[in-house]
């Protein structure tokens, strides 16, 4: 099963397995009479699929998902919503993860620590002399619009597939006025990494493998490539910048 299951994006896995729990669990409800508690025959199906997906090798994160799926829906139709918000959040939820279904990267936010230790990885200011630095899955903007105000001789650039967070990080920009800041909507593997002195990702463990291969194709002797948090398998980066925020962020830089 694990094999099988694979070969679909974790989303769709998680989708068939819960599909799987319900149709095996009806003949078991009916059978034990759980038929006239729809919320107990709702626990007993996310506890199947939870299972399910446990054996199925999903992350972690999806056994919790797998469990409450069932139980929250039957209890948001019994508190009898108007079918308006449910299209208006699903709309909402669409335009901020267009791209992480087929990506697996969601949206993550870097802290304002996170942002200040990427301050001093930086280049010092030089006259004549200047950077380019990229933001792949640049989200809301803030590294953009931070790292562009408080070392305006750098060139921002940031890339960002989601429509909502992109529009965001736009609209940010051009009301901040940094004219030496931009973003790009995008697929990041469409981005020629060879034009920047400084790459950095804060993406999800799972694209970092392939982006290692892309920042070494592409990118130059000198430059640098950082990653918030998420590691290159079987990589040690050359350095490692530790930051007390709230998720013991950690940039890991690598010198290409």
């Amino acid at each position: 099963m694990r094999f099988i299951l694979k070969k679909f994006p974790p989303s769709i896995a998680a989708l068939m397995l819960q599909c799987a729990a319900v149709v095996l669990m009806l003949p078991l409800a009916e059978f034990a009479g759980v038929y006239g508690s729809p919320l107990l025959f709702a626990i007993l199906c996310g506890l199947l699929a939870a299972t399910f997906s446990f054996f199925a090798g999903l992350a972690s994160w999806w056994l919790l998902i797998q469990l409450m799926f069932a139980p929250a829906m039957v209890l948001t139709l019994a508190a009898g919503l108007p079918p308006s918000l449910f299209l208006g959040a699903f709309l909402i939820l669409l335009l901020v993860y267009w791209s992480a279904f087929h990506t697996q990267v969601p949206l993550y936010l870097s802290s304002n620590k996170v942002r200040h230790a990427l301050e001093h990885l930086l280049p010092a200011a030089k006259p004549g002399s200047g950077f380019i630095f990229m933001d792949l899955g640049s989200g809301l903007g803030g590294v953009l619009t931070h790292l562009a105000g408080i070392h305006p001789d750098g060139l921002y650039v940031g890339v960002e597939a989601a429509p909502l967070p992109f529009l965001w990080s736009w609209l940010r920009i051009k009301l901040g006025g940094l004219h030496n800041c931009s973003v790009h909507w995008g697929d990041l593997w469409g981005c020629d990494l060879s034009q920047y002195d400084i790459v950095f990702a804060y993406l999800s463990p799972i694209p970092m493998e392939r982006l290692w291969r892309k920042a070494r194709a592409e990118m130059r002797p000198g430059t640098l490539f950082i990653s918030s948090t998420f590691a290159v398998p079987d990589q040690s980066p050359h350095e490692t910048v530790q930051v007390d925020d709230l998720h013991r962020s950690t940039l890991l830089i690598w010198h290409m």
